[in-house]
């Protein structure tokens, strides 16, 4: 497989991340437990392991009280942790995003902006095959025309500026500023980023997605659902449940790898795509959310600073994929991590999710 090197200054801001590389990650995947395809799926006693059966169970009451559907908790690859809610809201944008529970009732939601981080790993998949580079502009795919920018505005756009979120754009696809010189939570914007790995490969989004992804990790019932309710730029969901997002997090914990077949093998990528993109927003890599850095930008349109780490209770290494409604995936490799969690909004007493999962599930973690 074709091999792509990482720029200069790529590697600078991996090294400045704290060294989260993929080859590590490679490496550790051989001692990690993948599950078979079907219901089978060995677990783990949490004080086997280090950890407080007692106040890991508070953490997942936690959880419950902040209105998730489901949560599991995976050390080494094996299930140290696992619950399921039914109904944790009656809002109409949680029934939204509810299409449907797999034969275990376990409920299949739309993961909303968390897709996004499925989308760069497809991205840095087709790159790896040779359908594109991510320095190639835009339109070498979709065509001129594709924003409200000037020809030679829009030319500067490369894919790697929507993998970062500083591709200059307003949210109306209109010029704010030159690419590298301003970061934007861009949703419209990103949604590009399908079209091109359509016109690249020559595969639908639905198609690429299970050839790649959910048919090799064994996500049964994981693919794109329709959003009736939204505008015609979003109208498209990735919709999965806890278990099977934890299958897609396990294949990142192993460096794109997944019982002994190697998915993705551009390490480089890997270690860009979870370290920091750019010095605007330290805490985004490619479409993935990072800890540990000195500060972040939000995911509004109004942007705003928050000095210190993404989640100052997690551990610094942690990185997510985070959406709307506060869907998560966290891969945290020091402590062997991966968690999924569904849901509606889990924010309460002027407290999000984030925070009073993490502290609580940091007092069940090994004490050293």
């Amino acid at each position: 497989m074709r091999k792509i090197r990482l720029s200069n200054h790529a590697v600078i801001l991996a090294l400045l991340a704290g060294g989260f590389m993929a080859s590590q990650l490679a490496k550790a995947a051989e001692e990690l437990y993948f599950p078979a395809s079907d219901e089978s799926w060995e677990s783990v006693a949490p004080a086997s392991v280090g950890w407080d059966s007692e106040k890991l169970n508070a953490a997942l009451d936690i959880a419950g009280a902040r209105k998730s559907s489901g949560v599991v908790i995976l050390h080494g690859g094996r299930i140290m942790a696992e619950r399921y809610w039914d109904s944790p809201d009656a809002s109409r944008r949680y029934s939204n995003a509810m299409k449907g529970r797999d034969a275990q009732g376990r409920a299949i939601e739309d993961v909303a902006s968390a897709q996004k981080s499925v989308v760069a790993v497809i991205i840095g998949m087709a790159q790896e095959r040779g359908f594109l580079q991510i320095d190639d502009p835009v339109s070498k795919y979709v065509g001129e025309g594709w924003s409200q920018a000037s020809s030679n505005q829009e030319a500067a756009i490369t894919i790697r500026h929507l993998l970062s979120m500083n591709s200059g754009l307003a949210t109306d696809f209109s010029f704010s500023s030159a690419a590298e010189t301003a970061w934007l939570y861009n949703t419209p914007v990103y949604h590009e980023l399908m079209r091109v790995l359509i016109a690249a490969t020559g595969m639908d989004r639905q198609s690429l997605t299970r050839e790649w992804v959910t048919e090799p990790l064994g996500m049964k019932h994981s693919s794109w659902t329709d959003r009736p309710w939204a505008s015609s730029d979003i109208a498209v969901g990735l919709s999965t449940t806890a278990r099977e997002l934890a299958r897609f997090g396990l294949m990142i914990r192993a460096g794109g790898r997944w019982a002994g077949e190697v998915l993705m093998e551009d390490s480089s990528f890997l270690d860009a795509m979870l370290s920091p993109s750019q010095a605007l927003n330290p805490s985004y890599g490619y479409l993935w959310w990072l800890n540990g850095q000195d500060f972040s930008l939000n995911a509004a349109a109004r942007v705003q600073r928050a000095n210190g780490a993404l989640v100052a209770s997690a551990p610094s290494d942690m990185v997510a994929m985070q959406g709307a409604l506060d869907r998560k995936l966290y891969l945290v490799p020091s402590l062997n991590l991966v968690i999924t969690r569904l849901g509606s909004n889990g924010g309460a007493n002027g407290a999000s999710f984030n925070d009073a999962f993490w502290e609580a599930l940091m007092e069940a973690a090994p004490q050293h």
